[in-house]
């Protein structure tokens, strides 16, 4: 019964700190904050995660898809590469906003902690990037600089609509998620002048 108690106070803190860090961002969030939204007592941070920057640490070790980025064959034909990376990052956009947030917020302050967020998410970059240079040299993708091209369409992957910023302008009712992966595919590789050879 003590492992399944310890799992679950270890979760409810991990969700909670994810919930306070996405609104309030990590230096505006405390300790304490984090306890009282989890209902557990502060002492269990210490004793489960050493603090809170091994707690923000394990955000990511828990919430970011790691594993099954790291089981991506490598070697995939490039548009079905720039096809999967786009059906992953706006799947996993949709079901986790919160550290889409949070990435989003500790890249535009450029913070301390950038180094940690780079670990996690640059071998999915590299993957998109590897795909979309490989596409380009396979006469797949049509385009100047490769640098461009892949920032356009980190934009667009990380940069939706479905942000509250963006609200009051938004003529049409946010589409199911299936919907937006079509639409994103059909833009991107609209950009890409993708040619089927």
């Amino acid at each position: 019964m003590k492992i399944a108690d310890d799992t679950d106070i270890k979760i409810r803190i991990l969700l909670a700190a994810k919930k306070l860090i996405a609104k309030q961002g990590y230096d505006g969030t405390t300790i304490r904050q984090i306890c009282d939204e989890a209902s557990a007592n502060v002492a269990l941070v210490s004793y489960h995660f050493g603090g809170k920057e091994n707690l923000y640490n394990a955000l990511f070790e828990t919430f970011i898809p790691n594993d099954r980025i790291s089981s991506v064959d490598r070697e995939l034909h490039p548009v079905l590469g720039v096809k999967l990376i786009i059906r992953e990052v706006s799947m996993f956009r949709f079901s986790d906003p919160e550290i889409i947030s949070i990435i989003q917020q500790e890249i535009v302050m450029n913070s301390p902690r950038i180094e940690l967020i780079r670990q996690h998410v640059m071998p999915m970059w590299r993957l998109l990037q590897k795909w979309v240079g490989e596409g380009r040299e396979q006469g797949y993708f049509h385009f100047r600089s490769l640098d461009t091209t892949f920032m356009s369409i980190v934009g667009a992957l990380l940069f939706h609509r479905h942000q509250k910023y963006w609200i009051e302008i938004n003529v049409e009712k946010l589409p199911d998620i299936e919907s937006l992966i079509e639409d994103l595919t059909d833009f991107i590789m609209n950009g890409l002048h993708y040619r089927d050879e």
